[in-house]
């Protein structure tokens, strides 16, 4: 199998191939967004870190026209302005059956699962990476979810996962920009 050399690796051609018919993007958020640590104050308050890296993936991606999605388990106000502050409109939290919302989301947006590409690390994100046309798996993940992956990021969660797989998306489509024009 041949293969070409990006900034993250060696990835296959007929990856590749797959990634240029990529339209949605879906996303778990803790282990993948954020390192998978929640920070929990005396009085209740709620702490995530969010790599700013993975914010420009995601408006690179939004204005290519790739569409991005977040399926959490969690509830989380936190995760609500961060993504409606990355223009992110698809946002599901507190979903335990990730895939029956999956479904749902492809139906609603008229796609077909080799139209996306989800990215996890835990068992939780384990039927959407099966079922979508490119499955991915952070750096860090369960080994279990790299095993059943397409696709295992060089960059851990959190760290640069998600701009890693929006600049493997990007560069396949031929819209991979390297020089500015997306604000954070």
């Amino acid at each position: 199998m041949e293969t070409i050399s990006t900034w993250y690796g060696d990835i296959s051609h007929t990856l590749l191939e797959r990634f240029k018919q990529i339209k949605l993007v879906v996303c778990d958020v803790d282990g993948v967004f954020s390192d998978g640590c929640i920070y929990l104050g005396n009085h209740g308050e709620e702490l995530k870190a969010f790599n700013t890296r993975d914010g420009f993936g995601v408006k690179a991606l939004l204005n290519a026209g790739v569409q991005v999605a977040v399926i959490t388990g969690r509830q989380s106000a936190i995760v609500e302005n961060r993504m409606k502050a990355l223009g992110v409109t698809h946002v599901y939290q507190g979903q335990e059956q990730k895939l029956s919302c999956y479904d749902e989301l492809l139906k609603a947006l008229n796609l077909q699962d080799h139209e996306v590409a989800a990215i996890g690390d835990d068992v939780p994100d384990v039927d959407m990476i099966k079922r979508s046309g490119i499955g991915v798996a952070v750096q860090d993940a369960h080994p279990f979810v790299q095993q059943i992956a397409d696709y295992v990021t060089a960059q851990r969660g959190g760290y640069g996962a998600v701009r890693e797989l929006s600049d493997l998306i990007l560069l396949a489509q031929g819209q991979l920009q390297l020089h500015g024009g997306v604000s954070l």
